[in-house]
């Protein structure tokens, strides 16, 4: 089922602007991100058998 709005319940809608925010130029904030995602699995030669892996996953953020 859609509801649909009147023109009056639009009119009666209101926006408002958001303020401005600062940019980061030239200034010395920065922010170095390292993020890796490692995993293996060895299921060679072997009849019936199952392998398993577990994922490791590493995020290091250094900010300055």
């Amino acid at each position: 089922m859609r509801n649909a709005l009147s023109i009056t319940e639009l009119e009666s809608e209101h926006t408002e602007l958001l303020p401005t925010r600062e940019t980061l130029t030239f200034n010395n904030n920065w922010a170095a991100i390292y993020a890796s995602n490692s995993s293996m699995a060895l299921n060679a030669a072997s009849l019936f058998a199952t392998a398993n892996s577990a994922a490791v996953q590493t995020i290091v953020v250094t900010q300055g």
